[in-house]
């Protein structure tokens, strides 16, 4: 009786182990329903090679349903209007092929629950070089990648005709600025190490991706910097998908700029993730050189930079000819040879011959920490008074020099031969010099103290832009 209890009631608990129940069976059905039907909705959203049909249309709805889990906003054309405040033209930031970008400010006020930060938006230019299919290209790849060096895409607005797009604001602008416009102040060589490292980094993540993106784009205004300098990539209109399976190469439209683009893309059409080590090749000699891929100012012979220096790259002795004078010899020469000799590599005609962009950031990791041969400058900066202060200032230390001076040291100055002018002012200055030359030590002490007004002046460099050339060798005033 007991047995008959116990072999009953595990019966009645573990139906399935005796024998299946229509319900159960019913129940395991519907699972595997859900399970296949979510399957597919994942399979049925946006992937990158959705964009080579034209035939793709997508509407906003489609948009937004495809990038669930992105965490894209989407913003409605009147409320970026009111963050950039009607597209200011005191909010413009820049133009490029894509339209142009103005700074706007995001906050709970705009939508709640809203980080409140900074933001660029980008407004396509329905006539310009770039269309629909090149901001839906930015949507998908920055919607769906997420790194420390790629731009955040934080929203984007699809509304009629409009495409516009949200991105984190970088405030130092792009590396192209900070390198060949001549009102910025140099990078240092640190600084310029820190961005080769961290494009590259950009770069390897999109080429070993789950399923890899060629960027296809990179060059120096495509990189942006933060306030800390962190390069991060940005403008995706014309990524592509990388080869998969036993594919080698993508075949597609040669598009990119003149000057970074390789050489086998030019010819054949065939882009590989070699195609962008050549690009960061040329990037990375500017950085050396100071100088654009392309500056038809130039001689003609150094016109195209790649031409002209990769010959050089390769021989360590002459590698003083191409370093960037602005850089005034501030640098590491082990680290600048052996950041040209990855160059060289980079910038190698074979594409099997060129270094992947992981073998690229372990190389240039350990150049940032290889300092020590740099050599050391001292930098003092004079700046002259406001005309004001200058007068009352020679008023004041005119009681101080009497006191400091006898008699005697003034008539042997005056008795010194000059050819004074009409009104005596060379003959000052002659005198003012002697002094200065028997006594350097006030000179020096006169270069090092500041008045307030030069201190308040070079507060003003936004950037700490003397700091970061000349370090702790400019003396600045302790008033």
């Amino acid at each position: 009786m007991l047995c008959n209890i116990i072999s009953w009631s595990w019966r009645s608990l573990l139906p399935s182990c005796s024998r299946p129940s229509s319900s159960f069976s019913r129940l395991v059905r519907r699972r595997r329903k859900k399970r296949v039907k979510k399957q597919a909705s994942l399979q049925s959203r946006l992937s990158f090679s959705d964009l080579s049909n034209p035939a793709s249309t997508l509407s906003p709805e489609d948009l937004s349903l495809s990038l669930v889990g992105s965490n894209l906003h989407v913003f409605t054309l009147a409320e970026l209007r009111v963050i950039t405040r009607n597209f200011s033209s005191s909010n413009f930031l820049g133009e490029g092929g894509f339209g142009p970008v103005h700074k706007g400010f995001l906050d709970d006020k705009v939508r709640p629950g809203l980080k409140a930060q900074p933001v660029a938006v980008k407004l396509l230019d329905l006539e310009g070089a770039q269309g629909h299919r090149e901001w839906l290209t930015e949507v998908v790849f920055l919607g769906q990648l997420r790194h420390p060096h790629l731009v955040k895409l934080i929203g984007y607005c699809y509304e009629d005709e409009h495409r516009l797009l949200a991105y984190e604001f970088m405030s130092r602008g792009s590396l192209e600025n900070h390198l060949f416009k001549r009102f910025s102040a140099s990078l240092p060589w640190s600084v310029r190490l820190k961005i080769a490292v961290g494009a590259a980094k950009g770069l390897a993540f999109l080429h070993e991706a789950e399923k890899p993106v060629i960027y296809r784009d990179f060059k120096a205004s495509n990189i942006l910097l933060d306030s800390t300098y962190t390069a991060k990539l940005s403008d995706f209109g014309l990524a592509k998908d990388g080869p998969e399976g036993d594919d080698t190469h993508v075949s597609t439209r040669v598009m990119g700029t003149q000057g970074y683009a390789a050489p086998e893309y030019i010819m054949t059409g065939h882009l590989t993730a070699m195609s962008d080590v050549y690009s960061f090749g040329v990037v990375l000699l500017e950085l050396l050189t100071g100088r654009r891929s392309v500056d038809k100012n130039r001689p003609s012979r150094e016109q195209n930079l790649v031409d002209w220096g990769r010959p050089i790259l390769k021989d360590p002795r002459k590698l003083n000819v191409i370093m960037d004078p602005h850089l005034e010899g501030q640098y590491s020469p082990k680290a600048a040879q052996k950041a040209a000799a990855l160059a060289y590599q980079c910038l190698s005609h074979h594409p099997k011959s060129r270094p992947t962009m992981t073998t690229v950031v372990k190389t240039l990791e350990p150049l940032e920490d290889l300092l020590d041969d740099m050599p050391s400058e001292t930098f003092v900066y004079t700046a002259k008074p406001e005309n004001g202060r200058e007068d009352a200032e020679k008023k004041a230390a005119e009681p101080e020099k009497a006191h400091q001076h006898h008699h005697g040291r003034q008539r042997r100055t005056a008795r010194l031969p000059t050819t004074a002018t009409a009104d005596g002012k060379e003959g000052h200055m002659r005198r003012a010099a002697t002094k200065e030359n028997r006594h350097p030590h006030r000179l020096a002490q006169r270069h090092r103290s500041l008045p307030p007004s030069a201190v308040a002046a070079l507060s003003s460099y936004s950037d700490t832009a003397l700091y970061k050339k000349y370090g702790n060798g400019l003396i600045l005033s302790k008033k």
